[in-house]
């Protein structure tokens, strides 16, 4: 019963960041094209072009920095789900020509960091 509690406030958490990271984004001038494209590999919380750069974007949010940054939970395995993700989307958008870049939002509290080319 605990661990379908902590499931439910982790998805509410991740919402409210993503919420949050497009928001932030915008304010930078960001288009956002797509949030939470998925297909049968996986996910991408924020698709977004800045100038002529398509930007995929993995939003981690925590509460605190008990278990450490949230960047440090997309690990290598990770990367390499978001990219293959980005492939389909690229593909499916005529879009394989062009820039491409891989940020990462941490959010830690109310604090919001965009880690630029983080993979």
């Amino acid at each position: 019963m605990m661990e379908n509690q902590n499931k439910k406030l982790n998805k509410v958490t991740g919402n409210a960041g993503e919420a949050m990271a497009v928001d932030f984004l915008k304010k930078k001038k960001y288009k956002i094209l797509e949030t939470n494209f998925s297909n049968h590999i996986g996910e991408i919380d924020i698709i977004a072009k800045h100038k002529k750069t398509i930007v995929f974007v993995e939003v981690k949010r925590r509460l605190s920095l008990d278990y450490g940054r949230p960047a440090e939970a997309v690990d290598v395995r990770k990367q390499n789900k978001i990219k293959k993700v980005a492939e389909v989307y690229l593909m499916l958008n005529n879009l394989s020509l062009a820039d491409v870049r891989f940020d990462v939002v941490e959010i830690v509290d109310d604090k919001i960091n965009q880690i630029e080319n983080a993979f």
